[in-house]
């Protein structure tokens, strides 16, 4: 799911695109050319542009005919996450399969990368978009990688104005008899695009390129890079060139007001800012001279002319440089789309204020207001909930290790250096994901968090609006309270399994005194009257009782979802000056948790917290234990009976047991193994004395206490085990299944009659499986099971 998908229709505006064919102008949307059989943008981008995000573009040539496979894939992913992290959305340019593409997923663009090693991709500037476009509309697909000319004219036609590249084409050496020149500049000349690139390559003859710049009515800018008075254009491996630069930009700010200053006017020509190399990859100028001289003076001896003497002579650069070219080409690449990101930042500021004064330091406002998306929430009338979700919301970053080359056999990501990943957004959060997967199995379903009026904060509930959850739940907070929305990083290894996880979740740490309690989540309880209230332990301890004092005001009952094996001990340890969530007198029938939906891990750790805390000596926890009369002859054979060994001898139905007495109902998701379920049956339940569930009923109590009647223990082993190669993704697949077993509960299938759990938990195991398949944090295809659940 791309994160951003805001609401894209409300805010879109109406530009105006020159063509590519001069003397033609093109009147619309960008999305009025998304559709045809030509030319499409992706939703991210179309979204993105509409909602005046900034956009930055990137080429394919550089993976189609620069960078062998794999090591292109890398620098792909790299590159789109370099335009992400600075705050902007990238859009990598091609033709694939005969389709004029902007803004490819990362399956395309490993697709358009491969072709490097089969050579089956072409080189697409101006003149060969039409010949690639058409062999594609009469049934002969073909990929092409865009030059610089090819990727500024179809970003230009979506409507991005900045792309950040390598080295700009220019005169060739010689140029002014062969006429060899590049169509980078021409297309500078016509079309109204600024390029970052490192200059031209040093092989061609730049006093010319620049003569040819100006012809064209290009302006050329060259970034200070804190350097005073006068500076080179850049010579692409080398920041010093004997070429002084027609004009000096002194920062991204600057270089923005220029862009947008050209826009207004409505001069049609593009700009070029060059950006020198990184001073530490740029080769000396002497050293570079020789090596380029030779190279040439080879290309001429062998005969390489026309379209095959670059090539030649960068690979003779290359061999004569000892490889230092190719550090120098990496590191400038991505310093070149860092400057282009910055500078499309700053271009969507003056944008937003008309050119007007801005705020430096502020981050791009391009979400509606927070007061905005409350006023048009489509959802702000519910009246009565079946569920409520109280939790965190949360930026999600889901970063799948790629092995290439030597490291293809590898499965873990190696430590203390850069791996290639393949890199997701989507939004999540724990209590999100519950919420969404309770909504999409057909409950009417509420969603409380807190975020930051930050850009973050508000693009996450935008794209709450676009999952048809309500917004009125959450608190946004100032920045100026030291906060920030949450964010979660993944790294999943080569199997898809969590190798390592980083949390930025400290504005869900805040204290109860730091949240509006009372006068915000109160009256909402106290006005939806939720069936089941849906807590996860991302809440300090204090605002979790709170949470779960107020759920039982309205008769709620309330579920615990323990997040992690830290976290998960919340319900029974807290913090100076903080009241546990669970003492000793918070046992059946004045318990205060209903529900519990561990993992094995959160399990034991939730054991061993309550045990330390004494839980398990107290008078009350005693009088339970006692009269459920469980035997310690031949228990564990009893216990083996219901569940496996190897759970048995890891202690994970003796554990559950123990903690009965405070948590009535527990759901231990086991992975492969299934879900274990270990229930606590008040006195009436008809589970104890029908002969279907006889071997589930581990003990029957024996006193008179109306609130116990014996212990219920079953085993739900999953229909489907799926192989490593099926699992896409594990992130929520655990949120997905409490999700949908509270939806089965909370929503009357009959009048006053819910599903049971022996109903209900096997669809959500089919929901988890779906997740697991997904890349999405829980998977829309789950909504055809909420018939499941109505049955």
């Amino acid at each position: 799911m791309a994160i951003f998908k805001t609401a894209a229709r409300l805010c879109a505006r109406s530009t105006i695109h020159s063509s590519p064919v001069a003397g033609r102008r093109i009147s619309g949307k960008a999305s009025d050319f998304a559709n045809s059989k030509f030319f499409r943008v992706s939703e991210e981008v179309t979204d993105a542009i509409a909602t005046g995000k900034p956009v930055v573009a990137l080429e394919t040539t550089i993976y189609t005919h620069g960078f062998p496979y794999p090591d292109n894939v890398a620098l792909a992913s790299l590159l789109e996450s370099v335009v992400r992290s600075n705050g902007g959305v990238p859009a990598t340019i091609a033709v694939f399969n005969g389709v004029a593409r902007v803004g490819l997923n990362s399956d395309e663009i490993i697709e358009i990368a491969a072709t490097a090693q089969s050579k089956t991709a072409l080189k697409v500037s101006r003149r060969d978009l039409g010949y690639l476009c058409g062999l594609g509309l009469s049934g002969k697909p073909i990929h092409g990688g865009t030059t610089i000319a090819g990727t500024m004219i179809l970003a230009h036609l979506a409507g991005i104005k900045v792309f950040g590249t390598g080295g700009l084409g220019g005169v060739h050496r010689g140029g002014e008899v062969s006429m060899d020149i590049s169509a980078d500049l021409t297309e500078l000349g016509r079309t109204p695009v600024a390029v970052i690139s490192s200059g031209c390559k040093s092989f061609l003859d730049l006093p010319r390129t620049l003569e040819y710049l100006e012809t064209e009515g290009v302006l050329v800018g060259t970034f200070a890079d804190g350097r005073k008075g006068n500076v080179d254009f850049p010579a692409f491996w080398t920041r010093d060139s004997g070429v002084r630069s027609p004009k000096v930009i002194e920062n991204e700010y600057d270089a923005a007001a220029i862009i947008y200053a050209q826009n207004q006017l409505g001069i049609s020509s593009g700009i070029h800012f060059a950006n020198p190399v990184p001073e530490e990859y740029s080769v000396p100028k002497a050293e570079m001279d020789k090596v380029i001289d030779e190279a040439v003076r080879l290309a001429e001896v062998q005969g390489f002319q026309g379209s095959d003497n670059t090539p030649f002579v960068l690979a003779k650069i290359k061999e004569l440089s000892g490889g230092s070219s190719i550090s120098a080409n990496r590191a400038l690449i991505e310093s070149n789309v860092t400057r282009a990101t910055k500078v499309a930042v700053e271009l969507a500021k003056l944008e937003q204020t008309g050119g007007g004064l801005v705020d430096r330091l502020k981050p791009v406002d391009s979400t509606p207001t927070y007061t905005e998306i409350k006023t048009n929430s489509t959802l702000r009338n519910i009246k009565k909930a079946d569920v409520l979700v109280a939790g965190s919301l949360a930026i999600d970053f889901s970063c799948d290790f790629a092995p290439i080359g030597d490291r293809s056999k590898d499965f873990s990501p190696a430590q203390h250096t850069s791996n290639p990943a393949t890199i997701g957004q989507s939004l999540g959060g724990v209590g999100h994901n519950v919420a969404i997967a309770a909504s999409y199995a057909g409950s009417t379903t509420v969603f409380c968090s807190v975020v930051a009026d930050d850009l973050s904060g508000k693009a996450a509930l935008a794209a709450l609006e676009n999952e048809q959850l309500s917004t009125e739940g959450v608190q946004a907070l100032s920045p100026s309270q030291g906060v920030r929305t949450a964010q979660y990083v993944a790294v999943n290894d080569a199997k898809k399994d969590l190798f390592v996880a980083m949390a930025d979740m400290g504005i869900m740490e805040l204290p109860e005194s730091s949240l509006n309690f009372d006068g915000f989540w109160e009256p909402l309880l106290a006005r939806m009257q939720p069936n089941w209230v849906v807590l996860d332990a991302n809440w300090s301890s204090d605002v979790l009782n709170k949470w779960a004092l107020s759920a039982r005001k309205v008769n709620s009952r309330v579920a615990f979802e323990p997040v992690s094996t830290a976290k998960a001990t919340r319900l029974f340890k807290n913090k100076a000056g903080e009241t546990p969530v669970i003492g000793p007198f918070d046992t059946i029938p004045s318990h205060k948790i209903d529900l519990a939906a561990p993992n094995g891990l959160e399990l034991t750790s939730m054991y061993s917290a309550a045990r330390a805390s004494g839980l398990f000596d107290s008078p009350e926890w005693w009088k339970i234990i006692n009269s459920l009369n469980l035997s310690s002859v031949g228990s564990r054979d009893l216990l083996v009976s219901v569940t496996s060994a190897a759970l048995v001898d890891a202690g994970i139905p003796q554990q559950s047991i123990q903690l009965l007495p405070f948590l009535p109902c527990l759901l231990t998701k086991l992975g492969h193994q299934g879900v274990l379920l270990t229930q606590l049956l008040p006195r009436d339940d008809p589970r104890l004395t029908s002969p279907d569930t006889a071997r589930y009923i581990i003990s029957r109590a024996d006193s008179d206490d109306a609130s116990v009647g014996g212990v219920y223990m079953r085993l739900f082993p999953p229909d489907t085990v799926l192989s490593e190669q099926e699992v896409v993704s594990v992130n929520g697949a655990g949120d997905t299944l409490l999700g949908v077993v509270i939806a089965g509960l909370a929503r009357p299938y009959e009048k006053n009659k819910s599903k049971t759990l022996e109903e209900i938990i096997p669809v959500a195991q089919q929901a988890s499986l779906r997740t697991l398949q997904s890349m999405d944090s829980v998977s829309p295809s789950i909504k055809d099971l909420a018939r499941l659940l109505e049955a």
